[in-house]
């Protein structure tokens, strides 16, 4: 989509080939819009140049702990293996690349000191608007979120490319790199990026946006079920995340796109040029649902091969180990309403650290709160809680919490709640009640996991009739030590344990 560059681009190829490198961080599994990276390294290659491909271990943990340190040896081996099928499934020969993971060079002693070096001279302003489109953005960012863009700047030093390929949205940090490099006496680099591939629900395509996106492991059932709920409105082509697909994915590998359909409908048409396909799908010549059947033909014919290679046991293990998400059905059976994520496990809670910013009392019931609470979101929630009889309102003002997020929001008495202060209760009478404590020096919208479950993703929305919190709640105490728990392995921090001030035994509600 843009260079930034080219003169010294045309430079080096009158002298000798290009050496590129594209990274990727290690965080959530790949999907099909991988593919679009994928064919452009794949014309890198028949072009002869020299490929590195970084695997961004490091960067996944910088980038809001997408990615625990526990868990970063597990992604990086499943993105190693997942990418490198990825590429033999579109004939890219893998001998011809160079395969590297941060962790082998950035915490050498050199590379760090030119971390500090560099750190000396950009500015927070810099270093922030640098990451906006690519690093999480919460309220009250943690320091590695400021650094990512850095690394990612000295990653062209350190792994001696002349560009630096990515998507476009990467682009802050590539100009970043290009102001930020020369000031520690190195070479400024090429830049290329392709465009970003539209989600199937419109927006950018996502690994946290689960119906956004294909999983390249996806059985074909899922395939078919997310391509028939995608965004595809008759004649609109605009954020059309199918049309956006064969764009950039199944023309440049095939050069030919072929729209299935039955004879009354006029058969079966091959197009070898992208634009008339737009340009039919917009007249409405051609519908949809042969649109969508016809991408899941070819998209199947690219993920089989990646399929039947993580279809072997040790990879398999891989997979399951490196993302410990809720159970789907196995491959090979019935796709009913029982294969969705059934396993009551605590990584589907979405409970993250809060700040109350302000506390009412409920115009129109004496034992409720309403409260302000930020979770590091754009705005803060409003949250009803019933804690009048049990904490003083200067006790809720400016402290931290511990809230539920994914609960569905519902109304309190005419004030709609989006979310659930986590209190201990004592076991005997008279009652009492303790919003429960985060470690002190917590950020809000820092997350809160059980211990052996920091790797899954909570749900978007906990459905009310499957009950998800209240099976949990059920193993939710305090321990002895004031800490909170589930089945006796404590709710956490990455700054440590979530506790209460002196509720023994209690239970959290």
């Amino acid at each position: 989509q843009e260079v930034l560059g080219e003169d010294k681009l045309m430079a080096i190829l009158k002298e000798r080939e290009l050496k590129i490198y594209w990274g990727t961080a290690t965080t959530g599994k790949p999907h099909v819009a991988y593919f679009v990276p994928m064919s452009k390294i794949a014309d890198f290659l028949k072009a002869g140049c020299e490929v590195t491909i970084l695997f961004a271990d490091l960067h996944a943990y910088l980038d809001n702990m997408k990615a625990p340190w526990e868990l970063l040896e597990l992604r990086t081996r499943y993105y190693e293996h997942v990418i490198k099928a990825m590429l033999e499934s579109i004939g890219v020969p893998l001998e011809k690349l160079t395969f590297v993971r941060g962790t082998d060079y950035q915490l050498s002693k050199e590379y760090t000191l030119d971390v500090y070096r560099l750190s000396s001279v950009v500015t927070q302003h810099d270093a922030k608007k640098a990451g906006a489109e690519v690093v999480k953005q919460v309220e009250h960012p943690l320091l590695s979120g400021l650094l990512y863009p850095g690394l990612q700047a000295l990653d062209e030093e350190y792994l001696k490319v002349d560009a630096q390929f990515g998507g476009v949205d990467q682009r802050k940090i590539f100009t970043f790199a290009e102001k930020y490099l020369p000031s520690l006496g190195y070479a400024k680099r090429i830049h290329l990026m392709n465009p970003m591939v539209p989600g199937l629900t419109g927006s950018k395509m996502s690994s946290s946006e689960e119906d956004s996106k294909i999983d390249l492991l996806d059985r074909k059932e899922d395939v078919k079920k997310k391509l028939k709920k995608a965004f595809c409105e008759p004649g609109n082509v605009e954020n059309n995340g199918v049309l956006s697909f064969i764009k950039h994915v199944l023309f440049p590998l095939k050069s030919e796109f072929v729209v299935l359909r039955e004879e009354k409908w006029g058969g079966n048409k091959t197009y070898t040029a992208y634009e008339a396909l737009e340009k039919d799908f917009a007249e409405q010549v051609v519908h949809p649902g042969d649109l969508k059947n016809s991408v899941e033909v070819a998209l199947n014919k690219l993920l089989d091969p990646i399929r039947e290679k993580f279809n072997c046991p040790e990879l398999k293990k891989l997979s399951s180990a490196a993302y410990p998400t809720p159970s789907k059905a196995k491959p090979g059976e019935k796709g009913t309403k029982n294969s969705e994520p059934e396993d009551v496990i605590p990584s589907r809670l979405d409970i993250r650290v809060g700040k109350v910013i302000s506390v009412e009392k409920h115009p129109d019931a004496d034992s409720l709160y309403v409260e302000k609470i930020d979770v590091g979101e754009a705005e803060p929630r409003t949250v009803v809680s019933g804690l009048v009889h049990f904490v003083p309102k200067e006790q809720l003002q400016d402290r931290l919490v511990v809230l539920l997020c994914n609960l569905k929001p519902q109304k309190m008495r005419g004030v709609e709640s989006q979310g659930m202060v986590l209190c201990a209760s004592s076991v005997g009478e008279p009652r009492q009640v303790e919003p429960l404590d985060p470690p002190a020096g917590c950020c809000a919208g820092e997350r809160v996991y059980v211990e052996g479950y920091e790797g899954g993703e909570p749900d978007e929305e906990l459905k009310p009739k499957k009950k998800v919190f209240e099976k949990l709640q059920a193993d939710f105490q305090i321990s002895e030590d004031c800490v909170a728990q589930w089945k006796q392995r404590n709710f956490l921090t990455k700054l440590g344990t979530v506790s209460c001030k002196s509720l023994k035994g209690g239970s959290i509600s």
